[in-house]
């Protein structure tokens, strides 16, 4: 008969349980019944034995319109997600979580949208601490009344982790120790209190069994667990997004945390100056993240010993000073979005493997970095404004050499400036060895400088352009001297048909031939000689000048003789100058006597160009053609000249 019963109380429970996960909303009121009734006809050891799991189904539903119903999210043997607590419901709660007694398979219990008052959450949670759930998730929490002293139960629990989002505390005016001091002194490894605005959370009351804390998004500041000598377990704390802004008090917060491995301070408002200020970490801390504070180069004199790995991203660093205290443990170092204009070296980072300096001010990061860090394994340098230059072109050469240690290569290392190589990157950037190396340019440039002077100098000698130049003066110093005399003194009219330039060698042939064949009979030609018709108290130049221009034509006695003479060489190259200033056909050339190429200096070239492109009359050596030749000199040199007043 006793059989019969409890096999009969056992189908009766597990038919209750199946309707209350299998309908989205049940009445409280038939709940309470149906629990209380089976409960009171079992046997308290029975029942706890018995009553192990839900049934393995999985629902969901929307809100009931009835204040007394809450909403089953999750339901299967291990996790129960429960939506909707009021404090109308929530004493019935109480009494359906009373039932999974240690021992059976419920472990995971979230809750999400509470709104009870004080007492009524802090038995709920006794509730939880004494029943088989290990994982109690409670989220947007909303306390109602005033908050009191509650006498908590620690002992016999399986609770391993408390995760706590979204509290909102309604009561303004409360003691922390009826708040803080249940939650400090919870006898469970993990705790996660976030999203909640709370502003302090006192040091354990005896030694904490905490091995991970998180307080994520909170309004904790520097006061936090100061002197607290009983987190001696605690491996994990987290504090990310709070108000700490002194890195100084927060070492000594660390200091009796004698097991801290990890810290992460990131988003806070933490500060160092530096001034000689002593810092003083928890020596098992190897992890630090002090992302996205207000740190600047003085935090390098505040950072734990034997820390492995640091980040520092996103604050106001600038520099990494070459004098910082020496961290031999550090491995990774995140530096990324900082002020940083160069590599940082390793002098203190000997065993530095990974760096990280994305998104900084690096225009031509050093070439050597890999050398004065020869550990490194990895670096993130990418994201920068790079400075496609001469200095770059050492770093990307880098870059083949290392062996893959640039992380993100290549599409992370584009040109930044300048403007019209803007967003090449880096791999395509390429300059000749010749524009990079000073040294070669410096050598190439010198020689190309000798190479030219040495073939203008050559030039100057073949060419005698020194002379030329130097006639060139005189010519522009006579034409301006001619432009400032007074009008009387120009006569702009032609005097001589021709002036003659010959060497002093030639004067028999030329006084004895040629000046009276021309001059003499009627229609006799008016000559320029210098002998008679130079001014005196002229300069030669002066004079060889102003015969030129006041004659319709120049006869120039070619001869050995005429190369060898210096002034017959200035009136070729003045009546030349006036060839092509006043694009007139002035220029005889008459050959006395053949003249040898070789013997034909350099400087003559423009004799030289003449002779090969224009008519010259040769000096026959027959009688009989002399009449002849004669005439056609008349003739090329007839004209009227104009009478003077």
């Amino acid at each position: 008969m006793t059989l019969n019963m409890s096999f009969l109380r056992n189908v009766f429970l597990y038919k209750c349980l199946f309707a209350l996960t299998f309908w989205n909303h049940v009445s409280l009121s038939v709940e309470d019944e149906l629990f209380t009734s089976v409960s009171k006809n079992f046997p308290e050891d029975v029942s706890n034995q018995k009553i192990t799991s839900l049934p393995l189904l999985y629902t969901k539903s929307h809100q009931s319109e009835t204040d007394g119903d809450w909403v089953v999210i999750q339901n299967t043997t291990e996790s129960l997600s429960l939506s909707e607590i009021k404090k109308e419901n929530v004493k019935k709660l109480i009494a359906l979580l009373s039932n999974f007694r240690q021992g059976s398979k419920l472990q995971n219990l979230t809750l999400t949208n509470v709104s009870v008052n004080w007492t009524d959450l802090m038995e709920m949670f006794q509730t939880v601490w004494h029943s088989s759930v290990e994982y109690f998730n409670i989220n947007n929490v909303t306390q109602l009344s005033d908050i009191e002293r509650y006498n908590f139960d620690y002992s016999g629990t399986s609770m391993k982790a408390l995760t706590m989002k979204k509290i909102k505390i309604t009561d303004m005016y409360f003691s922390q120790d009826n708040l803080y001091q249940i939650f400090a002194d919870m006898n469970i490894t993990d705790m996660t209190i976030a999203d909640s605005e709370m502003i302090h959370m006192l040091c354990p009351s005896r030694k904490s069994s905490f091995r991970y804390l998180n307080f994520l998004k909170n309004d904790l500041t520097d006061f936090l667990f100061q002197k607290c000598d009983n987190l001696a377990q605690l491996e994990t704390l987290i504090l990310q997004k709070n108000k700490f802004e002194s890195l100084r008090k927060v070492s000594f917060m660390t200091s009796r945390m004698k097991s801290l491995t990890y810290l992460d301070m990131s988003n806070n408002l933490l500060r160092h100056d530096g001034a000689g200020v002593q810092c003083q970490w928890a020596e098992s801390l190897a992890e630090l993240d002090l992302s996205s504070n207000q740190l600047v180069d003085a935090v390098f004199e505040c950072l734990p010993a034997n820390i492995q790995k640091l980040s520092l991203r996103n604050n106001h660093i600038s520099n990494v000073p070459s004098r910082v205290t020496e961290l031999k443990s550090l491995e990774e170092l995140n530096l990324a979005s900082n002020r940083l204009a160069d590599l940082p070296g390793c002098g203190g980072f000997t065993s530095l493997q990974f760096l990280n300096v994305e998104m900084n001010s690096i225009l031509t990061p050093s070439a050597d970095f890999f050398q004065s860090c020869p550990r490194v394994r990895e670096l993130q340098a990418g994201h920068n404004p790079f400075q496609c230059s001469c200095e770059l072109q050492a770093f990307i050469q880098l870059e083949r050499r290392s062996g893959g240690k640039l992380f993100g290569w290549p599409a992370a290392y584009v040109c930044e400036y300048p403007e019209g190589l803007r967003g090449t990157e880096l791999k395509d950037f390429h300059l000749s060895p010749l524009a990079c190396n000073t040294t070669l340019l410096l050598v190439t440039a010198l020689l190309l400088t000798l190479l030219l002077v040495a073939a203008v100098a050559f030039l100057c000698i073949y060419l005698d352009v020194p002379w030329y130049v130097r006639m060139t003066w005189q010519w522009t110093q006579t034409k301006r001297r001619a432009w400032h005399n007074p009008p009387a003194d120009q006569e702009a009219i032609l005097q001589f048909h021709a002036f003659i330039s010959y060497s002093e060698r030639d004067s028999l042939w030329v006084k004895n031939e040629l000046i009276p064949n021309l001059e003499r009979g009627e229609g006799s030609v008016q000559l320029c000689q210098h002998e008679r018709n130079f001014i005196p108290g002229k300069s030669i130049v002066e004079n060889i000048i102003n015969c030129i221009e006041k004659s319709y034509r120049s006869i120039f006695v070619l001869s050995p003789n005429f190369v060898q003479s210096e002034w017959c060489h200035y009136e070729l190259y003045f009546a030349h100058h006036k060839l092509f200033s006043e694009n007139s056909n002035s220029l005889i050339l008459i050959l006395l006597e053949p003249i040898p190429p070789y013997l034909i200096p350099a400087r003559y070239h423009k004799l030289k160009a003449l002779m090969a492109k224009r008519t010259y009359m040769e000096w026959p050596k027959e009688r009989s053609k002399r009449a002849l030749f004669w005439a056609n000199l008349r003739a090329a040199i007839s004209i009227n000249l104009p009478k003077a007043d």
